[in-house]
């Protein structure tokens, strides 16, 4: 499987999981709230700041209606209206970026048009978080693969053929990636997380894959990272009966200083690398795995038969598992009746 490397993080199963706080609109278009929020999101224990980096007469037809999600969140007239309001000037995001960085986290940002993908080059994010319509975007997909690799795609109502295809692009351009298991309903509701399909897309196409959770279940990253989730996205919120499309879905700062603790047990919990005896497990190894013991006494040189044999702890003697190595074999000496045989006590073999 792939590997990927953000900025100082390496991606990587069973590796430290990269915890994303989507600050994206619930800033409210102001500055000082998105630092405000970059705060707590690092007082939680965040990895990584995402901000959203769009322009919305550039994003929007005039035809653009409202998601029903959005409908009842909002007061505009309509989405350019809803848009304009989130919307930072670049000198805000800089010094939004600049205090992430300050903080010691990642920042990261997504385009939602190819003209936004510059702004990102221009602050140096060391990846491109791409948006689940736009894992279809063959502009945008091309236009930032080009100009700031590694790709993060989320992949919230897409088919799995509309994912193959984006891999495919991102193969040809040797652009490395992850995919971001993720539904797009605000807020998904229990029945339809499905995290099982992060092994699917893990075992579909042999990349990192992570989750961009929009739930409101505080235990939902956790399960993630049991499921195989290297990286956990996670809408962070200053209210979440706040007026907006997204702070519903989101986690208040409380909630993610909780969620993001219920992930670094998760992973401590499920461990790393392939299965082995553990130090803490050898004390119980040795009192309860079994040896073989003579049932009767036996005599210098007398071959020894199964009947001669049964199986007692602790597991210090020859294992119980090799019975067939010790019939037909010799004693060097006279053995007693519970004789717990070791190798040095047997002639060789034949």
């Amino acid at each position: 499987m792939n590997e990927l490397l953000i900025d100082r993080h390496r991606i990587a199963p069973a590796g430290r999981t990269l915890v994303i706080a989507e600050i994206g609109v619930n800033h409210d278009g102001s500055a000082q709230r998105a630092l405000e929020l970059v705060r707590r999101a690092h007082e939680a224990g965040a990895d990584a700041v995402k901000l959203q980096i769009f322009h919305a007469t550039q994003l929007l037809h005039g035809s653009a209606r409202f998601a029903d999600y959005q409908q009842s969140r909002t007061d505009a007239a309509d989405p350019v209206e809803m848009l304009l309001q989130y919307e930072l000037c670049l000198e805000d995001v800089a010094t939004i970026v600049a205090s992430i960085r300050a903080l010691g986290m990642i920042p990261l940002a997504t385009p939602f048009s190819p003209d936004d993908v510059p702004v990102i080059d221009q602050l140096d994010l060391p990846a491109v978080k791409i948006a689940s319509p736009d894992i279809v975007n063959l502009a945008l997909l091309r236009r930032a693969a080009r100009t700031r690799p590694p790709l993060l795609l989320s992949t919230g109502a897409s088919t799995i053929a509309e994912i193959a295809q984006a891999v495919q692009w991102m193969s040809e351009w040797q652009t490395p990636i992850a995919l971001l298991h993720c539904i797009s309903s605000y807020p998904v509701p229990d029945v339809d997380a499905q995290l099982s399909w992060i092994g699917e897309l893990s075992a579909r196409f042999a990349l990192p894959v992570g989750y961009s959770d929009h739930s409101t279940d505080l235990d939902a990253g956790a399960f993630a990272v049991m499921a195989g989730a290297c990286i956990v996205e996670k809408h962070l919120t200053y209210d979440r009966n706040a007026t907006g499309p997204d702070h519903s879905a989101s986690a208040d700062p409380q909630q993610f200083a909780r969620y993001v603790a219920s992930i670094r047990r998760a992973e401590r919990l499920r461990g790393s690398g392939s299965r082995h005896v553990l130090a803490c497990e050898q004390d119980v190894r040795t009192v309860s795995r079994q040896s073989l013991v003579l049932r009767r006494a036996i005599e210098a040189g007398q071959a020894i038969t199964l009947d001669d044999l049964t199986v007692q702890r602790p597991g210090t003697g020859i294992p119980a598992a090799q019975e067939a190595r010790v019939i037909g074999r010799s004693a060097r000496s006279a053995l007693p009746a519970g004789t717990m045989l070791d190798w040095s006590m047997l002639a060789d073999a034949a």
